[in-house]
């Protein structure tokens, strides 16, 4: 098991070295003048400061000698001093944000990270267990009730849910509204009475015994967590159900029964550690998703994340900001697909043997 994971983490810098370049590539398509914006923080007023700019960090050099300044950073020629780089950190400048990308992926990355984690929980269970009682109850009622709801689960477009949602729950019975709090809860969370610990409202509050806080940031949360799971829940329902009846075909499992075990042995100790094999990785790719995939689900309900600033970024045009996120979310799925790959080294040792 050690050799597996040593050989995934040897690949690794490849794969970001390789990711790098793709987003350093789509940032040559930019002119040398919009290129600067990576290294200002407000529109220069002086005459010729753009162009003092374009040869301060020699945006006009050939593109190697950029991609290296870019990676490792640019010596100021007048201090020495080495500045910037994505190495240590520099993403650019967010005009959006009003601040470094980075510290606005720092600032946002807690609040779609407690939405998608709450939305892996019905995903994940409900998914999976759904998926099972399908295969199990195979062509019975339960079976096409479910894979009806797996069909329109599949076929709802996610703004076209989200919206739903938003008009009924909220402008009709004003049961869960929009946002990340509502505005007493904000005044509450931002006063320096109130710890933050994860940045992270539901722990947070817990962590802080208010309770009340708790309540209200789990009202604004059951909409998009409902959204965002939706159509991953209605996916990963039918690929355990296609898994498991193809599991409960296979000849070990004729053999099992032979052998005089009951049936619910045989499918809780054979066929569904078997089923779960594919439903490992698709499950955990569905949940790396969540994280590079909740640009609707926050722009609809104006959830203050990731996905909502991505949004802002591309319909304001910071350039900056989008590629920043781009590759912030390419580093994510990397990283995402290393931890699946292990997982699934581990549940299936003939992996770990190839």
């Amino acid at each position: 098991m050690l050799n597996y994971i040593i050989r995934r983490l040897l690949i690794l810098p490849f794969i970001l070295v390789g990711v790098t370049m793709l987003v350093f590539a789509m940032l040559s398509m930019l002119t040398p003048y919009e290129r600067a914006s990576l290294y200002v923080s407000d529109i220069p007023k002086r005459q010729g400061a753009i162009e003092d700019i374009i040869e301060k960090y020699g945006l006009n050099d050939p593109i190697h000698i950029q991609y290296w300044h870019w990676m490792v950073g640019h010596e100021d020629k007048n201090t020495g001093e080495v500045k910037g780089g994505l190495l240590r950190g520099d993403l650019g400048f967010s005009t959006v944000g009003h601040m470094p990308v980075i510290e606005v992926i720092k600032h946002r990355l807690p609040a779609t990270a407690e939405l998608a984690l709450l939305a892996a929980i019905p995903l994940i269970g409900l998914a999976v267990w759904m998926g099972i009682q399908s295969a199990v109850h195979h062509n019975k009622l339960i079976d096409q009730v479910l894979r009806v709801l797996a069909i329109i689960g599949w076929s709802i477009p996610t703004f076209v849910l989200g919206l739903l949602l938003l008009m009924f729950f909220y402008a009709q019975l004003d049961w869960f509204p929009p946002e990340r709090l509502s505005t007493w809860a904000s005044q509450v969370v931002q006063s320096g009475e109130f710890t933050r610990y994860t940045q992270m409202n539901t722990i947070d509050s817990l962590l802080n015994l208010r309770f009340d806080i708790f309540v209200d940031s789990l009202r604004h949360l059951v909409l998009p967590v409902i959204t965002l799971s939706v159509i991953s829940w209605a996916f990963l329902l039918r690929v355990t159900r296609s898994s498991m009846l193809d599991t409960l075909r296979q000849d070990y499992m004729t053999t099992a029964r032979s052998k005089g075990l009951g049936e619910r042995t045989v499918i809780k100790g054979h066929a569904v550690p078997n089923a779960l094999i594919p439903v490992i990785t698709v499950g955990g790719m569905t949940l790396i998703g969540l994280f590079n995939g909740v640009v609707i689900t926050e722009t609809i309900f104006n959830y203050p994340g990731l996905g909502k600033f991505m949004a802002s970024s591309a319909a304001a045009l910071d350039v900056v900001s989008v590629l920043g996120m781009t590759l912030f979310s390419s580093f994510v799925l990397v990283f995402g697909n290393l931890i699946v790959d292990v997982l699934y080294g581990v549940v299936d040792p003939r992996i770990r043997l190839d």
